[in-house]
């Protein structure tokens, strides 16, 4: 999806007037408040949120902004409403490197020193200018995890045991199929040559052990909605023509004409074409059931490519 920012001016001082009469309400993203040992959270993005949920349990409430799959969290402009959860938030949970900008500016014109907030990119150290995609790290997704967990506890300590119990579940039942699927592959498939039509996929190839060959000049300026050059352009086609990759990781919720036509090359090579999604598909779905069809997926068309 495009990398460009929005203002949101009018919304911030909108945020203020909420704030002095007291209209504050939750509802989305990832905030957190204690209510009857009830932590509210609101988290910018569903996969996020999804987590969050799940290891909170029946002691936290937690809805996502970003749901829709065909909302482009970069361009996402912040509701009234999204404006009145964060306000009212003690725990507010966002990717952060750059991605989702409007929630840095609703938190700055709600402050609140006991308001906890985690910032995925600051979690996972992404260096400027770094790939803020981190729902594909898996490294990064436990890190999260340990935080989130981590944050109920301090938010509500007397639930501690209760959070501890949810973690624990969640990493060696929930997420058990995820991590056997990572390790997996990576064993067997380390080193296999693979393309991919942008940059979104880039960090869980790299987790995955494979070699991304696409100019990741290419993978950026689709990711960030400008034209590759035609130096990068004619390196993939060469690439898909001498079927260097094996296999051709397509997001299908950034299908521009570039990427169309590398998808129609690839298929006309040969080329196993896995699908991704930059947002949960469908949205109902949890972060695991999610990560791990593409995940099978990816096993397949590895398998088909390698003849392993």
């Amino acid at each position: 999806m495009r990398d460009r920012r929005s203002a949101t001016h009018g919304l911030v001082a909108l945020v203020v007037l909420l704030l002095v009469t007291g209209c504050a309400q939750t509802r989305a993203g990832v905030a957190v408040r204690v209510t009857r040992s009830v932590v509210s959270v609101v988290a910018a993005e569903n996969s996020w949120g999804s987590i969050a949920k799940q290891l909170g349990g029946a002691h936290a409430s937690v809805t996502s902004v970003i749901t829709n799959p065909n909302t482009d969290p970069h361009d996402y402009e912040p509701t009234v409403q999204d404006a009145r959860d964060i306000s009212d938030a003690r725990l507010v949970v966002f990717n952060g490197a750059g991605y989702d900008a409007w929630v840095g500016r609703l938190l700055a014109a709600s402050p609140d020193d006991s308001r906890v907030v985690l910032e995925v990119g600051r979690v996972a150290r992404v260096p400027a200018g770094g790939n803020p995609h981190l729902w594909y790290s898996p490294a990064d997704v436990h890190k999260v995890i340990a935080r989130i967990a981590g944050d109920y506890t301090r938010l509500d300590p007397s639930d501690a045991a209760y959070f501890h119990a949810r973690r624990r579940a969640y990493e060696g039942v929930s997420l058990a199929e995820y991590d056997r699927l990572i390790a997996g592959i990576r064993s067997r498939y380390r080193g296999t040559p693979v393309g991919a039509s942008e940059s979104v996929v880039a960090p869980l190839a790299s987790a995955l052990g494979l070699r991304m060959l696409t100019p990741r000049a290419f993978l950026d300026a689709i990711s960030e909605g400008v034209d590759p050059t035609a130096a990068d352009k004619a390196t993939v086609d060469a690439q898909i023509r001498s079927r260097r990759i094996k296999v051709l990781f397509y997001n299908e919720q950034n299908a521009t004409p570039d990427v169309t036509a590398m998808v129609s090359a690839a298929r006309a090579a040969g080329i196993p074409v896995v699908t991704v999604t930059e947002t949960m598909v469908p949205a109902s779905a949890t972060f695991q059931d999610w990560q791990t069809r593409q995940l099978r997926a990816t096993e397949r068309a590895l398998k088909i490519a390698t003849g392993r």
